[in-house]
């Protein structure tokens, strides 16, 4: 999921291209741990990657690219995750995405206050700009077969538990049920295999995560429903998405309606009340009951959401990535391109630390992938964790937030920052008139909060 309430200066990690139809090589450095021994018998470094979403998929593909052999894990081949399938125009050109996997192309974000005052976002959009919008099922789809067509090995399996090597060095046994409907089993066939190092890739209840004691984090639950809806009502959403904030749809998230191929998707998600999920999610068909009447739920959807990153992400030769790791940023709910971009960054650190799987790698190789991705996207998260606390905190900071994404600057310096993953330099004068908007919106939040509570009184 992703809202324009990220609207803050993002880390520089890539800018757009136009979209290619052939795959660039990336030049992978491969600068070897000078301890590193070299790998016997011409036999290459073999990795196992626990899950198949983006960040699974880009950690494979990236892996089999680089020399290293890899065999992926994925339970659920045709997994349709509750997400609401918003990606950064950027990312369509860094991870070489065909333009056929964006089911829509979003330029207008309408914004809808508790008090249900409408701001449409998108002004300062270029006529080539836009959000993708994709189906996870999709998208996750065709990133698997890219890593298979790379030469990772695909497998349909739930990965169980792994055993730690006993010496250096030595392999780590991955346990998992062999899905294959030829052999009649139901459960699946208990097999297992060594490897050299694992990529847990496997979401937020991730195994690999347990396995490693990784420890425990905060996590939101999102509950969609996809809702196909009359023709004549889906020509509104056909560049248009909307976000709805309010205590009525969460008291510390948001609701949304975002466009598909041929339905939109309904959501809504809370950390602090998960049990009062459906009553959040019945508001939010409410408030936007006269854009989908008529429609008819054909899936219904329920996933956790990590809201922050995992106390230990790596252990040995076994790290996080994605959802596993806990890298979805608060307020805004983002967290493919983050995950697809976790897994590549990892992938190629552990080419990198293996000379292109010639040689063992090291807890310190995976660190480096760590820091690095600190390095980029810490402040975002922090950010982020900061607006949520400010501005969804009551209904009448959420009015004030939505009458702030009413002034251009602000749609511009969100839309820059969201869809190129980019430090993006403001108009000092502007940044001024910014900050003064910003408190007179909380000033004015906060006297109609207080002039609402002598009413209620």
């Amino acid at each position: 999921m992703t809202s324009l309430s990220s609207a803050v200066a993002l880390p520089s990690s890539c800018r757009a291209r136009p979209a290619s139809g052939s795959r660039r090589a990336r030049l992978l450095v491969t600068r070897a741990a000078a301890s590193s021994p070299k790998l016997q018998n011409g036999r290459r470094l073999r990795v196992a990657v626990v899950g198949g979403g983006p960040a699974g998929g880009a950690a494979a593909e990236a892996l089999a690219k680089g020399g290293v052999e890899t065999v992926l894990i994925e339970r659920k081949m045709d997994n349709c995750k509750p997400c609401g399938g918003a990606i950064p125009l950027c990312m369509v050109s860094e991870f070489d995405l065909p333009l056929d996997l964006v089911d829509r192309k979003v330029r207008k974000m309408k914004m809808i206050s508790p008090s249900n005052v409408a701001v449409d976002i998108g002004r300062t959009l270029a006529p080539h700009e836009y959000i993708g919008m994709v189906r996870r099922e999709v998208l996750d789809a065709y990133l698997r077969s890219r890593a298979q067509s790379a030469g990772a090995e695909v497998v349909n399996g739930l990965f169980l538990r792994y055993e730690a090597p006993k010496e250096p060095n030595g392999s780590y046994v991955v346990h998992y049920n062999h899905y294959d409907s030829s052999n009649g089993k139901v459960g699946g066939e208990k097999r297992s295999f060594e490897v050299d190092a694992i990529v847990g890739a496997d979401g937020a209840n991730s195994r690999v995560a347990k396995d490693m004691g990784a420890g425990d984090y905060e996590y939101a639950i999102a509950f969609q429903e996809r809702v196909k809806i009359p023709d004549d009502k889906m020509v509104y959403y056909e560049e248009r998405a909307e976000m709805y904030v309010g205590d009525d749809v969460s008291p510390d998230f948001y609701g949304w309606v975002f466009p598909k191929c041929d339905h939109v998707a309904v959501g809504t998600g809370t950390v602090t009340h998960k049990a009062d999920i459906k009553k959040f999610q019945a508001a939010t068909r409410l408030r936007a009951k006269d854009k989908i009447e008529g429609g008819k739920i054909i899936r219904v959807e329920a996933h956790p959401i990590p809201e922050h990153p995992r106390p230990k992400r790596v252990a040995g030769r076994v790290t996080l990535v994605g959802d596993a790791a806990g890298y979805v940023t608060k307020c805004s709910g983002e967290g493919i391109y983050f995950a697809a971009k976790s897994g590549r960054m990892c992938a190629e650190a552990i080419v990198a630390g293996s000379a292109n799987g010639t040689r063992m790698v090291e807890e310190s190789d995976l660190r480096k992938y760590l820091a690095e991705f600190d390095r980029l996207y810490w402040p975002t998260y922090k950010v982020l964790d900061i607006l949520q606390k400010v501005f969804y905190r009551s209904n009448s900071a959420r009015e004030a937030f939505v009458e702030m994404c009413a002034d251009d600057y602000v749609q511009k310096m969100t839309f820059d920052s969201y869809l190129y993953k980019r430090v993006v330099p403001g108009n000092p004068l502007d940044d001024i008139k910014l900050a003064v908007n910003t408190i007179g919106s909380l000033v004015r939040a906060t006297a109609l909060r207080r002039e609402m509570e002598k009413v209620t009184l």
